[in-house]
């Protein structure tokens, strides 16, 4: 079985899913948590809900609320 390339339009739609996966995936391998903000507000449905300060403070939560299951973050 061949599969070609994707049409343009649907890589570039699949590009801002991936583009979150890589800014998490950054930030569990280099500890950076502004990657966790950034990945949060890159992510379409978090950034068509909420403002840029109701991410940050999302993101905050969830750390809080979870962290002894993530590596520690600076």
């Amino acid at each position: 079985m061949h599969v070609g390339a994707l049409p343009p339009q649907l890589a570039a739609l699949i590009m801002t899913n991936v583009n979150v996966q890589q800014l998490t995936v950054e930030a569990a391998l280099t500890g950076k948590r502004e990657h966790i903000y950034h990945a949060a507000m890159m992510d379409p449905h978090t950034a068509a809900e909420l403002s840029v300060d109701q991410i940050w403070k999302l993101v905050d939560e969830l750390i809080d609320a979870h962290g002894s299951l993530l590596p520690s973050y600076q």
